[in-house]
């Protein structure tokens, strides 16, 4: 009786033994929200490299930029990738949020595009320009326009937050159609709406619209608007989102964005070119 008392305590011990070693290598699930193009597809690239590190990355796709946050607020989310700071910044201060950067990974830049005209100095006098309701994207256009020597910003205007209304000059008297939403972008380009149409890259792409291509002029590659992983904040320094940042800002996934996108998307990693 004493060995067979024996005998059970040892399978016992051996058992939670076990059990506390599959504890010990269980995998840590992050679910990051993103837009299908690029960033979904770049998380995609790097599941398999995190995936040996612990980390089970679930991917959910959202086709529009008013989602992801609210599910990060909410906790239903991890982080989400597809957005750059003015956007968060409003976003924070319309909803009382608190989501916070978690870093820079890439830069689309953002595109004006015709069916009409091949450069923005061939636009009519009078001509309308379709831009999409995302505010945080109107100091991108003018700057665009700016370089391009169409208008001319007030002195002191915070380039980040500038609307139309921050326009000092404008020598072709453009106009601009701003109610719109940026997913339908592609569609009023395709069926040649407007003198003209401003897209975001991300959109572009799914749309099969090559930025690099057919855009008549593209923002610079040093422009602010990085996008950005948001986390709820304190979240920065949890050591599953250090993996997720560090595999997004390798120089592997440096390299393969740089081929993958042709310039369509531009990595801007700190982790240097």
């Amino acid at each position: 009786m004493k060995k067979l008392i024996a005998g059970l305590v040892s399978v016992a011990a051996v058992s939670l033994l076990l059990v506390g070693c599959g504890n010990s290598s269980k995998e840590t699930t992050l679910t990051v929200g993103a837009s299908n193009e690029p960033h979904a597809q770049i998380l995609k690239h790097i599941q398999p490299q995190l995936k040996k590190e612990g980390i089970n990355l679930k991917i959910k796709v959202f086709q529009d930029y008013v989602l992801p946050n609210k599910s990060l607020a909410s906790k239903s989310l991890d982080a989400n990738y597809f957005q750059h700071t003015p956007f968060l910044n409003n976003w924070n201060k319309k909803n009382n949020g608190t989501l916070v950067s978690a870093g820079k990974v890439h830069l689309e830049p953002i595109g004006i595009y015709s069916q009409k005209y091949k450069s923005l100095k061939d636009l009519p006098d009078g001509a309308t320009i379709l831009v999409s309701n995302n505010v945080a994207d109107y100091g991108r256009v003018l700057t665009i326009l700016k370089d391009a020597g169409l208008i001319t910003i007030k002195s002191g205007t915070d380039i980040t937050t500038a609307t139309f209304s921050d326009i000092a000059t404008n020598s072709k008297n453009l106009k601009f159609k701003t109610d719109l939403e940026p997913k339908l972008m592609p569609k009023f380009y395709q069926q040649k709406e407007g003198d003209a149409v401003v897209i975001n890259s991300n959109y572009a792409e799914q749309a099969g619209i090559n930025p690099t291509k057919k855009a008549i002029a593209l923002e610079s590659n040093s422009s602010p608007y990085a996008n950005i992983v948001a986390v709820r904040k304190g979240d920065t320094k949890r050591p599953a989102i250090k993996k997720l940042m560090k595999a997004l800002q390798s120089k592997s996934t440096q390299q393969w964005i740089k081929s993958e996108y042709k310039g369509a998307v531009v990595p801007v990693y700190p982790n240097g070119k």
